[in-house]
């Protein structure tokens, strides 16, 4: 089992570090999927870079969006702020990667909000 985690260890180790080699452009905004848990209800949102908006009972504000050079719908990761509308209270505040949003996943017990892909016009 131990040799089975370094292996993963190693095997993430290596992909990140030629995964941070690679050439990225900074997008205008991000397209943002939002599941309300409770009512079931997914919708989408467009959030331009540095501003925020009100979704539900969040307020989202998106820092940036960046993806591999030329590929603006593949592999977007973007810093989201996100917090309680109400009180403020943060929520989550960091990078969200669209192809893998469990790696740094929110976690709220109403909301789910996911990267899908940069803009960039």
């Amino acid at each position: 089992m131990i040799r089975f985690f370094t292996l993963i260890a190693i095997a993430c180790t290596c992909g990140t570090s030629v995964w941070a080699q690679e050439a990225v452009s900074s997008g205008t905004g991000a397209d943002l999927l939002v599941l309300d848990k409770v009512s079931g209800k997914s919708s989408n949102y467009e959030l331009a870079s540095g501003s925020s908006m009100e979704i539900g009972q969040l307020t989202v504000a998106l820092r940036a969006c960046r993806y591999p050079e030329g590929a603006p719908s593949n592999d977007a990761f973007a810093f989201l702020d996100v917090s309680e509308t109400e009180t403020a209270q943060p929520v989550f505040s960091g990078w969200m990667i669209g192809s893998a949003p469990a790696l740094n996943a929110m976690e709220h017990s109403r909301y789910d909000v996911w990267v899908l892909r940069c803009k960039t016009s």
